[in-house]
């Protein structure tokens, strides 16, 4: 009678093909991760351009030139009696999934809106010319979308209006 013996290759192979697809899987998870974050921040670009936009239509739109008091203003504005929209609604922050704005006040009105998310953002370099203020930011709360530069007498208010 002969003893055979027997090696375990296939069970070897097995455990080798389960870990190349486990490490697969990972990579690919992180690539989509990364994937959602870039295309995160090319909507909040987007919507910041959005808003930038509806806050100079506001102020050229009737005399004497002022920026809102509120975004609200930005969908309703009722100053010249007839009602006129800006900015369709107020969207949503693609970063924080909110439409918990940050704003910036200067001279009693909103010139500026921010992202509150503290994240670091992927992007950092190689913005349009209406974006390049927002080159070399440490958070995507630094990105502030205004028509006009902020002066340093501009308070920063953290709350939606």
């Amino acid at each position: 009678m002969t003893v055979r013996r027997e090696c375990g290759f296939a069970y070897l192979l097995m455990l080798f093909l389960i870990a190349l697809l486990a490490i697969s899987m990972l990579a690919m998870g992180t690539l989509e991760y990364y994937a959602k974050v870039r295309s995160d921040e090319v909507e909040l670009l987007r919507v910041g351009a959005e808003f930038r936009h509806a806050l100079a239509s506001y102020r050229n739109a009737v005399e004497p030139r002022t920026y809102p008091t509120s975004l609200d203003e930005l969908v309703l504005d009722r100053r010249a009696g007839v009602l006129r929209r800006h900015l369709r609604k107020i969207y949503a922050d693609p970063i924080t999934r909110t439409r918990d704005w940050g704003v910036v006040v200067e001279v009693g009105g909103i010139i500026g809106v921010y992202s509150k998310s503290q994240r670091k953002p992927l992007k950092v370099a190689g913005f349009d010319p209406e974006d390049a203020g927002l080159e070399g930011a440490e958070h995507y709360s630094d990105w502030i979308f205004s028509p006009v530069r902020a002066t340093p007498e501009a308070t920063v208010d953290s709350g939606l209006r």
